[in-house]
């Protein structure tokens, strides 16, 4: 225990040093499963001691309009009994928000819930701070109506270890007015990449854009193109099987889609627009048709958009590449374990509040994020929310169409944030400076594999 506490040491040591760098958005085997945390056990329902109801502080990431709603979700939770008093309080971007959380466990002072994103999985799962989730199911909750591909990503060996909350992905996002200015039909997006390219030119010959599209989020895009194609990122079945060691970004398959994109980019069509949301406001300013970026982003496109906006599946390579999967990004709830026993079963009550139908469909409305349950879904279809709404409907159809493989499901990995840095800066080198693909994505490759081996010597 005493390698572990300094492991963990150095391990929130390196996330405050990158946390002024980062990037946004099942089953591992017996030496890969996370120490199980001491409280193990439901803690049973309690009455709150002292004269008020047992206060929940819960960190997140949520800014903007996003606070706003969750600020809304811990009023009502609140006002619907008196034993817990949850406190939600707006720590920064998710990487700021893991580190804070890590430093304040360090000190024992952390919060009682906080959101991590998914590439901050995998640390979580080692940091022996949590309380899982499933530990405190007693059976009131059916992880079976949790929409499965945002169950399989947080769960090991099929058990649940944080409360889904913020799960989306990415999606093509279109101008329909550019699709008839250039004579194309609106209803009918691309669906491969030599359709978005042809397309593009189309639009950009007919003088409605000068550029063809562009992507938030570069890296994790490029992450998707692997799960939709079936191609494993990393070895250990994506960090599935054990503690992934190796990256597999210099593969065939992705110096062929960092070459594409280079190509592109030299044609003037693929306009590099940054690694996070700076891309949405050009789109929206109409320089060009095509955005690849989360369905978070939906509802603030929707309401700035002054044209008709249009949504669609990923586009795929041609060529014999398996069907895979689009894969979740987001984020999920977390719950300390130096929470008191108080605090763990108030956590638990608010978590299933969360899970409830109506504040599930009040979450997805208001922001775009997923309905995460199927029982949610199944309602807001019954609604004529999705007839009424298309766009909502095209990531969450998305989501579900796919395969069920290590490669879709999703990467696992130590210093996730790091990683997605690295891919992101080789992605930069080849579109931006003209580094050829290769060379690129060889020296990304590098670079992750050592981050993971020393990852690795300090979690075996």
């Amino acid at each position: 225990m005493k390698v572990r506490r300094i492991a963990f040491s150095l391990l929130v040591l390196l996330a405050l040093i990158l946390s002024a760098c980062a990037q946004p958005g099942q089953t591992p085997t017996e030496e890969s499963q996370p120490e199980e945390p001491a409280a193990t056990q439901a803690p049973e329902a309690q009455e709150p001691s002292g004269d008020g109801p047992v206060e929940i502080t819960f960190w997140h990431a949520m800014s903007g309009s996003r606070e706003e709603v969750v600020n809304g979700i811990a009023e009502r939770f609140n006002q619907s009994q008196s034993q817990y008093r949850v406190l939600p309080e707006y720590t920064g971007s998710y990487a700021e928000t893991l580190t804070k959380a890590l430093a304040a466990y360090r000190t024992g002072t952390a919060p009682v819930i906080v959101q991590v994103y998914e590439v901050g999985t995998r640390t979580m799962l080692d940091s022996n701070a949590i309380v899982p989730v499933y530990t405190l199911n007693q059976g009131e909750v059916d992880w079976a109506d949790i929409v499965q591909p945002i169950l399989k990503y947080y769960s090991i060996d099929g058990n649940l270890y944080c409360m889904p909350f913020n799960s989306s992905t990415a999606m093509l996002y279109y101008n329909k007015d550019m699709f008839e200015a250039a004579g194309l039909d609106p209803d009918q997006p691309p669906t491969t990449w030599a359709e978005l390219e042809e397309y593009s030119l189309q639009i950009m010959e007919a003088g409605a854009a000068p550029g063809g599209f562009s992507m938030g989020w570069p890296a994790w895009i490029m992450e998707q193109m692997y799960a939709t194609h079936n191609q494993l990122f990393a070895d250990q079945d994506n960090g599935r099987s054990g503690l992934a060691t190796e990256v597999y970004l210099n593969s065939d398959f992705g110096v062929m889609v960092l070459t594409e994109w280079q190509r592109m980019a030299e044609e003037g069509v693929l306009v590099y627009g940054g690694r996070e949301y700076a891309a949405n406001d050009p789109f929206l300013a109409q320089q060009f048709p095509f955005l690849f970026q989360s369905t978070s982003s939906l509802g603030g496109i929707l309401n700035a958009a002054e044209f008709e906006v249009g949504t669609a599946f990923l586009p795929r390579f041609e060529g014999d590449f398996e069907q895979g999967n689009s894969v979740v990004g987001g984020g999920c709830l977390w719950l300390m374990n130096q929470a008191s026993p108080e605090q763990q079963t108030g956590a638990w009550e608010f978590f299933k509040y969360l899970n409830s139908v109506d504040e599930t469909i009040t979450w997805h409305k208001e922001t775009g994020y997923f309905p995460a349950t199927n029982t949610a879904y199944e309602r807001l279809k019954a609604e004529g929310w999705f007839d009424d709404e298309p766009n909502h409907a095209t990531a969450f159809d998305q989501i579900l169409s796919g395969a069920d493989t290590p490669a879709a499901n999703g990467v696992l990995l130590g210093d996730f944030v790091q990683i997605r840095d690295i891919v992101g800066a080789a992605i930069e080198e080849a579109v931006v400076n003209g580094v050829d693909p290769k060379q690129a994505l060889d020296e990304a490759t590098a670079q992750a594999n050592q981050v993971l081996q020393d990852y690795a010597e300090l979690n075996q």
